[in-house]
């Protein structure tokens, strides 16, 4: 039996209330490492506006080289992937992370910084985002587990278009959302419906109001501070079609209300913006850190098509995201009659499915993603896989990556 839900409106108060407190002070004595990780986890998630928060999980290396006037500090640290998307306003620190059998993912990630005076600045960092187990060991450790699945998954993004368009059939939202993202898709077979399709995915609020007679597909996101924002989690049949899709929504983070006659501005040329601030994102026009994605607006692919070729564009193509409202992927196979997923691979790379786009994410005839400024709104799912497209030695085209700081080809502040 289908069940097509819409979840809980989060309150911007419970959340502002749950602020995390200030950073500690850091000095260049040898006992920094805390204060300097904490620091480095809140830049780290504060340029990430791809994908899903991080939390610290381990400190496994802290260098003090003392210099004229202050110290350089040279950190190896180990990330756990959580399960807030970036349009989550909730402070990563409260986040849940990933269990292992829903596929958890790790980031190990060298960070620079520089102690002068007291001041402390992140100059650079790199991260490897990898599954924190390979295909071939989580066969061993849930057999019957879900695999995740490139995002650009034909069949994936299939099940997100019907989540979508199911979605946009809620009369009681003010506009149509459209596809922001594609968090991450998994899949397991089940002998009574075939293949399984598990989705998470954000949905970005647009201009036209809902019931208006309108392609979908042709309208534009409002402003990345006067959006809301829904991240679903879906679940799909490859005989029954769609089963389920429950969403979270996200206030916007301007809610000021608009005076007579006034319009909703147009911010379709605006570049990203730079977010700052602890767990909730605020948008400045600035440029360092990553590039923006092109065209964070004008998302108006057609609904995804066949197998194989090139994946299709989005919208309707919303990526899975791991729920906490018990309708993700079945953890274990013999609850649902699951057995192992026919395509599951070995080794630590998702498995390619039904003959849709390669699984690998570093060679799709996109070229290396345009400068820009930076903030939550802008990133094409199938445009280009993540922000450091290009950049990135193998990555897992599964996964949401996080990327170098600051590019190569960009300067920061």
């Amino acid at each position: 039996m289908r069940t097509l839900r819409v979840l809980t409106l989060l309150s911007a108060a419970v959340l502002l209330c749950s602020a995390a407190p200030g950073l500690a002070p850091l000095t260049c004595s040898e006992g920094n490492g805390p204060a300097a990780a904490d620091k480095a986890v809140h830049h780290i998630n504060e340029y990430h506006d791809h994908g899903y928060k991080f939390r610290l999980h381990e400190v496994q290396g802290n260098s003090v080289e003392q210099v004229d006037g202050g110290c350089n500090v040279k950190l190896q640290l180990d990330l756990r992937e959580t399960k807030c998307h970036t349009t989550n306003p909730k402070p990563f620190e409260d986040c849940e992370i990933r269990e292992e059998t829903a596929r958890a993912v790790k980031a190990n990630c060298t960070v620079l910084m520089t102690i002068k005076d007291g001041d402390a600045t992140i100059t650079k960092y790199e991260c490897d985002t990898r599954q924190v187990n390979t295909n071939s060991e989580m066969v061993r450790i849930c057999p019957d587990c879900p695999v995740l699945l490139p995002l650009n998954d034909s069949e994936g993004l299939k099940s997100v278009h019907e989540a979508t368009t199911e979605f946009n059939k809620n009369t009681s939202n003010q506009h149509y959302y459209i596809l922001k993202e594609v968090g991450r898709i998994s899949s397991g077979y089940i002998m009574t419906s075939g293949m399984n399709y598990y989705a998470e995915f954000a949905l970005v609020e647009t201009h036209c109001p809902v019931g208006s007679r309108i392609v979908i597909e042709a309208c534009t996101p409002l402003c990345p501070d006067r959006a809301r924002h829904a991240f679903c989690k879906s679940s799909y049949s490859s005989e029954n079609g769609l089963l389920s899709n429950d969403c979270d929504f996200y206030p916007a983070e301007n809610t000021t209300a608009l005076g007579p006659g006034e319009k909703e501005p147009d911010c379709r040329h605006h570049g990203r913006h730079r977010p700052h601030g602890h767990g909730h994102h605020h948008h400045h026009n600035g440029s360092g850190g990553r590039p923006p994605h092109a065209h964070d607006h004008g998302h108006g692919p057609p609904p995804p098509g066949g197998k194989g070729g090139r994946p299709p564009h989005s919208h309707g193509g919303p990526p899975p995201h791991a729920h906490d409202h018990g309708h993700g992927p079945p953890p274990h196979a013999h609850d649902h009659g699951h057995g192992p997923p026919p395509h599951a691979g070995k080794g630590g790379r998702p498995p390619h499915s039904h003959g849709g786009p390669p699984p690998h994410a570093h060679d799709h005839g996109h070229g290396p993603p345009p400068p820009g400024g930076k903030g939550k709104g802008s990133f094409h799912p199938l445009r280009r896989l993540h922000p450091c497209h290009g950049f990135l030695v193998n990555p897992d085209p599964a996964l949401h990556p996080i990327c170098p700081w600051p590019l190569p080809h960009r300067t920061h502040n």
